[in-house]
């Protein structure tokens, strides 16, 4: 398995297998593709390693990959929680943050269906 930026890429075409990279989606294995001057379609195996030090350099040049884009990340979920805006109030509660309904759904963020006791309805009788 060839390494490209610290990651094992699979032995797949080289703009599947640049995607196996956190932070490089479809657009940008394209572009890393085109720069490089490789067909898309070359196996990952195939590759030289000049070929692999042409494309660990573009990525190092151009993108913000892997450990430094999750701390990125990270870091700016913590300011908005430290600012106390709404996008941080709902990271904090684990809530969406995006606007979407949470009267059904959302339980990729609220986790598994909590039941409530003293919840039964109430039956008129006639």
């Amino acid at each position: 398995m060839p390494r490209v930026a610290g990651v094992d890429i699979p032995d797949k075409p080289l703009r599947i297998a640049l995607r196996y990279i956190y932070g490089i989606g479809p657009h940008h294995a394209a572009l890393i593709c085109q720069e490089a001057g490789i067909e898309g379609q070359t196996r990952a195996s195939t590759l030289t390693e000049d070929q692999l030090a042409q494309i660990a350099g573009i990525i190092e040049a151009n993108h913000l990959v892997e450990g430094a884009l999750r701390r990125q990340i990270a870091q700016n979920i913590t300011r908005l929680r430290d600012i106390r805006c709404y996008r941080g109030d709902r990271h904090r509660r684990g809530l969406p943050v995006h606007g979407q309904r949470t009267k059904t759904n959302a339980r990729t963020r609220k986790g598994r269906r909590k039941t409530v006791a003293g919840k039964k309805s109430v039956k008129t009788m006639k």
